[in-house]
C-alpha cells in the first residue's frame, strides 16, 4: 500500500465505524438457525406447549429481512453506522418478540437481548452503542411486566415478582457493563490500528525517499558512459567548427548542456539518499543525530548538540536507518514546536548503553500526560491546526523497532525532556559485527 493510501486508511479507520453487510448477515443467519433449533428442541423434544406458529412467524420475519440484506450487500459493501444501527435495533425487537411469546424475563434465553448491544459496541460508534443500550433497557423493562407465561410443567405456575426484579437488574447490569467495556476496548484497538498505520505511512515515505536516492545513484552510473561520449564529441565539434560558422552557436550550446548534465550526475553520485539501503551505510552517532535533527526545527529556534563529559569509550557508529532518522526527527520537531527559543540534544555513551536526550525551553509536558505519553492521539493540541497527537507515538514506535526505550520527564526549571536509550550492543555497528562473528564461531 502506498504511503498516502496508508494515511488515508488510518484517518478513515478512526472516524468511520461500521460493519460489512456480509458479516452482519452471517451473524443473523446464525441467529435464525439457533432460534429454529431452540423452538424445535423446547416444543418437540421437551414437549413444552409453546405458541409454535407465532414463534415461527417472528423467526420468519428475521429470515426475510436477512434475505433482503444478503441481496443488497455485496462482498465488499460496508454498512454505515446508521444503517447497521437500524438492523441491530430491528434484531432487538425481534428477539424481544420471541422472549415475549415464551415467558418474558423468566425465559433463560432472555440474556440474548445483550447480543445486539455487544455487536454494536464492537463495531459501531459510541452514540449508536448508547442508543441501542437504551433501547435494550426499554425492552427488558417491558418484558418484565408484559409477556405470555412460560408453560411450566407440574404444579409450579409463576416465579416470585422479586425474583423477576432481580432478573431485570442482572440483565440491566450485564447490558450496561458489556456495552461500556466492549466499546472501550474496541475503540482503543481501532485507535491503535489507525495510529500504527500512520507510523507505517511515515516509514514507507522514508523508504520511498531511500529508493529514489538509490535509483538516482544508479541512473547517474548508467548514464555516465553515454554522457562521456556526448561530451567528447561536442568537444571535438567545438575545436573543428570555425568561430564564424552559423553552426558555432549550436555547438557551444550542445557543449554547455553536456557539461551541465555531467555536473548534475556527479552531484547525484556524491549525495545519494540511501537510508537503510546498504549494509555498511553508517555514521558516527553525533553526525547521525545532527542529520536527524536537520530541517525539523521551525524558524527562530536554535539547536545545540553536546556530548556528555561522562561518556566513556569510543563514539558509537550507528546504522543510518529510516527508523532512527524519522524517530529522532519527530522528537526534535515536537520539541521545536513547543520551545521558546532553543532545543538541545545531549549524547552519552558507555560500554553498556547509548543515550540521546532532547531538551527544550518550553512549558514542558503536562503532569497528567507523562504516564500516557507514547499512546496514539494524545496531545494538548489534538485536532488544532492539523495536529492529530501522533508525533510522539510514531517516533516511539519507530525507535522501538531498533531496540530503543523511551522515557519522558519535565525539567525542574521548565521544559520537556525525552530520553532515548539503547543497549550499546544493539546500536553500535562494531558490536553488531562482533556479535555476528561470535555467532558464526
Amino acid at each position: 500500500m502506498k504511503p498516502r493510501q496508508l494515511a488515508r486508511h488510518a484517518s478513515r479507520a478512526r472516524r468511520l465505524p461500521g460493519v460489512q453487510g456480509r458479516t452482519l448477515a452471517l451473524i443473523r443467519w446464525v441467529a435464525v438457525i439457533g432460534q429454529l433449533a431452540t423452538v424445535w428442541g423446547v416444543s418437540g423434544v421437551l414437549e413444552f406447549p409453546l405458541p409454535v406458529v407465532e414463534c415461527l412467524a417472528v423467526i420468519g420475519v428475521l429470515a426475510l429481512s436477512n434475505l433482503w440484506l444478503s441481496a443488497r450487500s455485496g462482498r465488499s459493501v460496508r454498512l454505515t453506522d446508521y444503517h447497521a444501527a437500524l438492523l441491530l435495533g430491528f434484531d432487538l425487537f425481534q428477539v424481544s418478540g420471541l422472549i415475549y411469546l415464551t415467558g418474558g424475563l423468566t425465559n433463560p434465553f432472555a440474556v440474548l437481548l445483550a447480543v445486539p448491544v455487544t455487536v454494536a459496541a464492537t463495531v459501531l460508534s459510541r452514540r449508536t452503542t448508547v442508543a441501542l443500550t437504551v433501547l435494550a433497557l426499554f425492552c427488558i423493562t417491558f418484558l418484565a411486566f408484559f409477556f405470555l407465561p412460560l408453560p411450566w410443567q407440574g404444579s409450579f405456575s409463576e416465579l416470585p415478582r422479586v425474583y423477576v426484579v432481580g432478573l431485570w437488574v442482572s440483565l440491566a447490569v450485564l447490558i450496561l457493563f458489556t456495552a461500556g467495556y466492549v466499546w472501550s476496548v474496541a475503540d482503543e484497538s481501532r485507535g491503535r490500528d489507525a495510529a500504527l498505520a500512520e507510523a507505517e505511512a511515515a516509514l514507507a515515505r522514508e523508504r520511498h525517499m531511500s529508493a529514489l536516492g538509490t535509483l538516482a545513484a544508479a541512473a547517474a552510473h548508467e548514464l555516465g558512459s553515454p554522457l562521456n561520449t556526448i561530451a567528447l564529441v561536442s568537444s571535438d565539434l567545438v575545436r573543428e567548427v570555425p568561430p564564424d560558422s552559423p553552426l558555432r552557436e549550436d555547438v557551444d550550446l550542445l557543449k554547455s548542456q553536456a557539461d551541465r548534465c555531467r555536473d548534475i550526475l556527479a552531484s547525484l553520485s556524491r549525495t545519494p539518499e540511501r537510508e537503510g539501503g546498504q549494509p555498511f551505510d553508517s555514521l558516527p552517532l553525533t553526525s547521525l543525530a545532527e542529520e536527524a535533527a536537520r530541517d525539523h526545527l521551525p524558524e527562530g529556534v536554535t539547536f545545540r548538540l553536546t556530548v556528555d563529559d561522562r561518556s566513556t569509550g569510543a563514539e558509537p557508529v550507528v546504522m543510518r536507518s529510516p527508523e532512527f532518522l524519522q524517530g529522532i526527527g519527530n522528537y526534535v520537531q515536537n520539541a521545536g514546536q513547543f520551545a521558546r527559543s532553543a532545543v538541545e540534544m545531549s549524547l552519552y555513551w558507555s560500554d553498556e548503553e547509548v543515550r540521546l536526550r532532547i531538551l527544550d525551553d518550553g512549558p514542558g509536558f503536562a503532569g497528567w500526560m507523562i504516564d500516557s505519553l507514547g499512546e496514539p492521539y494524545l496531545s494538548t493540541r489534538a485536532g488544532k491546526s492539523g495536529h492529530m497527537g501522533l508525533g510522539i507515538f510514531i517516533a516511539q514506535t519507530l525507535l522501538d523497532r531498533i531496540g530503543a526505550e523511551t522515557a519522558y520527564s519535565k525539567k525542574k526549571t521548565g521544559g520537556a525532556c525525552v530520553d532515548v536509550i539503547w543497549p550499546r550492543s544493539v546500536l553500535d555497528v562494531a558490536q553488531l559485527i562482533k556479535s555476528d562473528e561470535s555467532d558464526k564461531n
